[in-house]
């Protein structure tokens, strides 16, 4: 939330979210029987109506506007009604405004679900072409004689700098290593703002991002890059076990 809205209005964005939030709970579902689980799972998670970063509950978190996306989508959802409405004036013109109702939100309905089958299809598609993709340069790599070296994509800063040694003769000898917090926070710094905001993000909405940051560079890492929240509640998360945290949008998939 501070890397969208800053720190100074943050606190204030968050609390207007889950007061919106604990007063849905209210009026749908009732009160809370598990308090910890609903902020983690539902009362603090982001929810992305849209592909926007930005965007929860169709307003953006940087400045409170209305998102321009989920607007555009509201717009074609207006056409998309109104053609389909004319459309079935001109099909069924004696038709009763309850019969004219039924069969709008039907053939609405049939539209909606069609689209989503042609998005996932094309999302599938997506897959098998990177799928297919990597198996060609894997190929291509074990087809490469040994000497011959194959410069792969390097991924953005993740990986820890490596800790140089210190050598001292002195009686008393410094450590074996340099300064890790100093040198680390070097590596962090050649994350431009925006970089170290989308981890921080990835991270409060999917924990496994966390997980496997710590598999692979340890905890300390871990909160050097996300924070100590995001961290803190990837590990309450292991050990609650039967919790589904995470939030996942379209966007994301």
């Amino acid at each position: 939330m501070v890397g969208f809205a800053g720190r100074t209005d943050a606190p204030q964005v968050l609390a207007d979210r889950l007061a919106r939030r604990l007063a849905e709970q209210m009026r749908l579902a009732g009160p809370i029987k598990d308090p910890m689980g609903w902020l983690i799972g539902r009362g603090l998670p982001q929810r992305q109506l849209c592909a926007e970063p930005r965007c929860d509950e169709g307003a953006l978190l940087d400045s409170g506007r209305d998102c321009p996306r989920c607007e555009d989508r509201q717009l074609d959802r207006r056409v998309q009604r109104r053609a389909v409405a004319a459309a079935i004036d001109a099909a069924v013109p004696g038709a009763s405004e309850n019969e004219r109702r039924a069969a709008v939100a039907q053939q609405l309905h049939q539209d909606v679900t069609a689209e989503a089958w042609a998005k996932a299809r094309r999302w599938e598609q997506v897959r098998e072409q990177q799928a297919a993709a990597k198996a060609h340069r894997a190929e291509a790599a074990a087809a490469q004689p040994a000497d011959v070296v194959v410069d792969e994509p390097v991924a953005p800063v993740l990986l820890p700098a490596p800790r140089p040694a210190a050598v001292v003769p002195a009686p008393e000898p410094e450590p074996e290593f340099a300064d890790v917090d100093e040198d680390q926070e070097l590596v962090l710094e050649d994350l431009t703002p925006d970089q170290v905001r989308d981890w921080r993000v990835r991270g409060l909405k999917d924990h496994q991002v966390v997980f496997d940051h710590i598999d692979r560079h340890g905890e300390a890492s871990a909160r050097r890059l996300f924070s100590n929240q995001p961290v803190d509640q990837a590990q309450h998360h292991s050990r609650l076990g039967h919790l589904d945290l995470s939030y996942t949008t379209w966007g994301q998939a």
